[in-house]
């Protein structure tokens, strides 16, 4: 089933596939399974028609797509021979000619399906294509940073969960806040992504060092993704790379850290972070 965030990231990626293709229709939506998409969300259309339409792998043009993992299109829907016909009439409602489906494939699975299409009967040229290619990736990219980020958070929890920690686990503990603290920045839902910064506290102080001044310590959110990045012994470029921030900007946070951390040099920075409480 799909989820409200997910929701909002199909939203935003039929809006981007219509302005960007002059398509005058997009639609599209998740798969409840591994077999079926439900048409949730609609962009142009002037009828209810396909809304909550149920597509089949193998039927229609869609479940055609769905099937072979790849897009599919025709320049008349009515009448083009090498797809099934369940779906016509509804598509007739809409006066739907030239349709193009793209699925939304997350490492090798379809997750959903995206439409677009003309109420007149021509070719769909390579602008079209990409358009549609390009908006059914935004999908695919918000889906697996959220599939990253829920087995992160289950990581997480268990290792928060176990007071028993084996010294020789804190390198993935460390590195598991690491990750949810670089990917917090990407996430749409709120929810989420206050929960994912709710587990990197508790992984931060799972080690269960609570200094009488830690409380003292403020760094700034991207001051604390930093020198973590550092504890991992990342440079200022690699760091960079997985912050999605220019190297120098790194070496600014980098920086401030340091100066509000006293220390004087990356490793100090890391150690008072460490004693602070703010990494694990």
């Amino acid at each position: 089933m799909s989820e409200p965030a997910d929701a909002v990231e199909m939203q935003g990626a039929l809006l981007r596939l219509r302005r960007t293709s002059g398509l005058p229709v997009v639609f599209g939506g998740l798969l409840s399974d591994a077999r079926h998409a439900r048409i949730a969300e609609l962009n142009g259309a002037q009828t209810r028609a396909l809304r909550g339409l149920v597509i089949s792998a193998g039927s229609g043009l869609g479940g055609k797509a769905i099937a072979l993992s790849r897009p599919c299109a025709v320049t008349d829907y009515t009448s083009a021979r090498h797809i099934s016909h369940e779906y016509d009439t509804a598509v007739a409602a809409e006066g739907l000619r030239s349709v193009v489906a793209v699925p939304v494939v997350v490492r090798r699975e379809v997750r959903g399906l995206l439409y677009g299409a003309l109420r007149k009967p021509v070719t769909l040229g390579d602008r079209t294509f990409d358009a549609a290619l390009a908006a059914a990736r935004d999908v695919e990219q918000a889906l697996a940073v959220r599939d990253e980020v829920r087995q992160l958070l289950a990581v997480g929890r268990e290792q928060v969960a176990d007071p028993d920690t084996a010294p020789a686990a804190w390198e993935d503990v460390r590195e598991a806040h690491r990750e949810l603290r670089a990917l917090a920045p990407k996430i749409v839902d709120p929810e989420l992504r206050e929960e994912l910064l709710s587990v990197c506290g508790r992984l931060a102080s799972a080690s269960g060092t609570q200094p009488a001044d830690a409380r003292a310590v403020r760094l700034a959110p991207r001051e604390v993704d930093v020198v973590a990045c550092v504890a991992a012994g990342a440079t200022n470029a690699v760091a960079a790379r997985r912050l999605g921030v220019r190297p120098e900007t790194v070496k600014g946070y980098l920086r401030s850290a340091m100066r509000k951390l006293g220390a004087h040099t990356r490793l100090e920075a890391v150690v008072a972070a460490r004693r602070a409480g703010l990494l694990p």
